[in-house]
């Protein structure tokens, strides 16, 4: 099976930053189409953040537009996220996707971000 292990999260200040990261493994025997980033807070639905095709298309959440960039590595099957001017409102846990040529979904465990002072 694909598996997808993130790293990055971590606690910090209203307007710091951290970079996210996620990297597809395992048995990946057909190509990785979208991956992305999702959110979920406590007591709210998830929610995406922002992904990006296999072609490079992007799409991004309104509330994270100039400040959130995703970037991806096709040849390493890796996708990030740069989260700059982060803020209260950001904190969630952070949950990697990905989807194949199957239209099989992937998810990573989730990774705590949490923005406080």
């Amino acid at each position: 099976q694909v598996q997808l292990v993130e790293s990055g999260g971590g606690l910090v200040q209203p307007g710091g930053s951290l970079r996210l990261s996620c990297a597809a493994s395992g048995s990946i025997f057909f190509s990785i189409n979208d991956m992305g980033w999702y959110r979920q807070a406590p007591g709210k639905q998830r929610e995406l953040v922002a992904l990006v095709t296999s072609g490079g298309t992007t799409k991004n959440a309104d509330s994270v537009k100039g400040r959130f960039t995703i970037s991806r590595d096709n040849t390493k099957n890796t996708v990030s996220l740069q989260m700059n001017s982060l803020n209260v409102e950001d904190t969630a846990v952070y949950y990697c996707h990905a989807d194949d040529q199957r239209g099989r979904d992937y998810w990573g465990q989730g990774t705590q971000v949490t923005v406080s002072s």
